[in-house]
């Protein structure tokens, strides 16, 4: 989501390269024996040995403004705002990807086809995509009229925030197959430059959380004497504690929902993976802490009572009412990324030789730098800045969940989506290259 919305502020610029002066009136078919002046693109030019001839044309007869998709046996589409000259540079490095000769693009020529846009995408980018192709297309391929026409409506998504499907659907013809097991989430190289946001309340529930919070925040802070001066002690004690209740409520809705999805033999649309992940996430701020203060027998026996009370009340509370549980929680990491602002700010601020200007270059724990991949030397302090980014998604994740209706797709990790981002990457990195560069297969 967070890369979509990146792509999204990123685009128009080659966008409208590719739908401007190029926007020439023309017609995209496969087997062309079309009337007018046409380029032959044919199967021969690149497999001359193959015993099948098949041959895609773009003829210039006036079509209003618009690029024409058509293929043997159906209704001729128009491609909104791809040009002629874009959807040939498509065609061409389709054609040098397209290892058996088939007009079909499949995982491995897919995975293929980016790698020649590695300034584009990264390997474990590229590896995520195949595996999302081929849960969408259970094993399948793509025609290349489909995927040309499929790249036509994200782009043309872009500019105008809709897209209009025909009766056949999405042109990729994706399933859903992959959003009930595929989750991938790298909690590594992420954007630490986190904004401190709030949702409003606006219904009772809403209210309700919000000051349900509000309450538990003032009385954990004077229980604890947090207002006063931060010490590492001080941190210490906040943090660990309150990342084992934080690990909570992930877990009860992957638990909670799994239950359902077997009670009712339905899929879940993707949600459980990505709560498990949650509740992990926050079990790996734990495990970090705890090996930087090893908590005495009086803090367990705390955690444990902690974790049967608030276990307890939020399993039932899930139970009644999802979308109080997720806007508590969305309230409860505002507050969390609140904590960590304040917490990084003293570490920074903190006077040269004091014990909080130790972690500006103290070493994290070793499992904290590899899971956050914060490098050899990766400090106390660039954890911080970690551990706030993820708190900052929590926040924006339930918050957004807090109003996801029953059998609605995951919206954060939506196969479909993902893959449309990919399709909109593609295009980009085709405009940006120097148009005399010729492409290399790789």
């Amino acid at each position: 989501m967070i890369a979509a919305t990146s792509i999204r502020r990123s685009a128009p610029r080659l966008l409208h390269q590719v739908m401007a002066a190029g926007r020439s009136n023309a017609f995209y078919s496969v087997i062309g024996s079309q009337a007018g002046s046409h380029l032959q693109l044919g199967w021969a030019n690149h497999h001359p040995h193959s015993a099948v001839i098949q041959s895609y044309s773009f003829s210039t007869a006036a079509l209003e403004e618009t690029v024409v998709l058509q293929t043997p046996g159906t209704v001729t589409k128009k491609l909104r705002v791809l040009n002629m000259d874009t959807v040939k540079d498509i065609l061409k490095e389709l054609n040098a990807v397209d290892r058996n000769s088939d007009g079909r693009i499949d995982t491995d020529e897919l995975k293929q086809l980016l790698r020649k846009h590695n300034s584009a995408f990264t390997e474990d980018e590229i590896v995520e995509i195949g595996e999302l192709f081929y849960a969408g297309k259970s094993g399948g391929s793509v025609p290349f009229d489909r995927f040309i026409e499929a790249i036509d409506r994200v782009v043309q998504r872009q500019e105008s925030d809709t897209v209009e499907y025909d009766e056949s659907g999405n042109p990729l013809k994706l399933g859903s197959c992959g959003n009930e097991y595929l989750f991938y989430k790298s909690h590594g190289n992420m954007d630490w430059n986190i904004e401190l946001t709030h949702t409003p309340p606006e219904k009772f529930v809403d209210r309700l959380a919000y000051n349900a919070v509000k309450a538990v925040r003032l009385a954990f802070d004077a229980a604890t004497g947090w207002n006063g001066e931060i010490t590492q002690s001080k941190v210490m004690n906040r943090t660990i504690y309150l990342e084992t209740i934080a690990a909570v409520p992930g877990m009860v809705a992957a638990i909670v929902r799994h239950f359902k999805s077997l009670r009712t033999m339905q899929r879940d649309g993707g949600m459980i993976q990505m709560f498990l992940d949650e509740a992990n996430n926050e079990r790996m701020h734990l495990l970090t802490f705890v090996r930087m203060k090893n908590p005495n027998a009086l803090f367990r026996a705390a955690v444990v009572g902690g974790q049967f009370g608030f276990g307890s009340v939020f399993l039932l509370a899930y139970m009644i009412s999802p979308h109080f549980c997720h806007r508590f929680v969305g309230y409860v990491e505002e507050e969390a990324c609140s904590t960590y602002t304040k917490i990084i700010k003293a570490i920074e601020e903190a006077p040269e030789g004091s014990e909080l200007a130790e972690w500006r270059t103290q070493l994290a724990p070793a499992i904290g730098r590899a899971y956050w991949k914060l490098g050899e030397n990766g400090s106390v302090l660039q954890l911080m800045y970690a551990v706030r980014a993820d708190e900052a998604e929590h926040r924006d994740v339930n918050h957004l969940c807090s109003d996801i209706k029953p059998g609605q797709i995951n919206p954060v990790f939506n196969t479909e989506e993902k893959l449309n981002t990919m399709l909109l990457k593609y295009v980009q990195d085709i405009m940006e290259r120097d148009p005399n560069k010729p492409l290399q297969h790789q």
